[in-house]
């Protein structure tokens, strides 16, 4: 069915039409690029050029000496129009390193939730003010197996005592399809689009970066589409488009 013809179909059940909303997942590597510029307005632009409501942004500094003492997540949103939330993971530098959320959406809450990993990592959520929840994180790098499996279990805990609420996970889950971690997420999440590679930057050849949703009742994925950036970080973006449905829709 064309949207056109859901959109008529849903008037004339008295239901609500579905919504659009664009959601980018980008590691930015504190904002240096392959060329080995630190570079935040190159960043920004490949932020804009996907025009997301809501971005999820892994590696970002705030106040650290390697970037200048720069907020990274404040310059960002000054650079694309957009709000900015930070949520530490560590120390680093005399400064924060760890996660940020930018949005468009008007928010009612926020928070940061520490998990499991050799070097300490966390996931930053957001809640609109309509109800959408969006969880960004960084899972545990290296051969460190069992603490993504426990950070994925640790999500799945959280997310299961707020399942009324449609929310969106993105991130850069330092896992490849049919791991371990993505099993335990596929508990409570489905995957958003097709295998598409996300590292290296220059020439991909596997995805770790990845955009997922729950319930899949209440989105439809438009599309997923991988950016050709291969020069801003050392991870290219990850872009999706859903259509929000209506609690009633079948």
């Amino acid at each position: 069915m064309t949207m056109h013809r859901r959109t008529l179909l849903l008037g004339l059940l008295g239901l609500p039409a579905p919504r659009r909303l664009r959601v980018l997942s980008y590691n930015i590597h504190h904002g240096e690029g392959t060329d080995g510029r630190l570079d935040l307005e190159r960043i920004a632009r490949v932020i804009r050029a996907a025009a997301p409501d809501v971005a999820m942004l892994q590696e970002v500094d705030r106040g650290v000496a390697r970037t200048g003492g720069v907020d990274q997540p404040a310059r960002l949103a000054a650079l694309t129009g957009l709000r900015p939330y930070f949520g530490k993971a560590i120390d680093h530098e005399g400064g924060d390193y760890g996660n940020a959320i930018l949005t468009r959406l008007p928010v009612a809450e926020h928070g940061n939730v520490p998990l499991p990993g050799s070097e300490p990592r966390a996931f930053i959520w957001i809640r609109t003010e309509d109800g959408l929840l969006f969880l960004g994180t960084h899972l545990d790098a290296g051969r460190n197996e069992p603490a993504r499996v426990a950070a994925a279990e640790r999500i799945n805990e959280w997310i299961a005592s707020r399942a009324a609420l449609p929310a969106i996970l993105a991130g850069d889950l330092n896992a490849v399809r049919g791991s371990q971690p993505l099993e335990v997420f596929a508990r409570q999440w489905s995957i958003a689009g097709e295998e598409l590679h996300t590292i290296p930057s220059a020439t991909p050849r596997r995805q770790i970066d990845f955009i997922l949703y729950r319930p899949a009742a209440r989105w439809r994925v438009v599309s997923v589409e991988v950016p050709e950036e291969p020069v801003a970080s050392d991870h290219r973006p990850i872009a999706a488009e859903f259509e929000r449905l209506p609690s009633s829709a079948r």
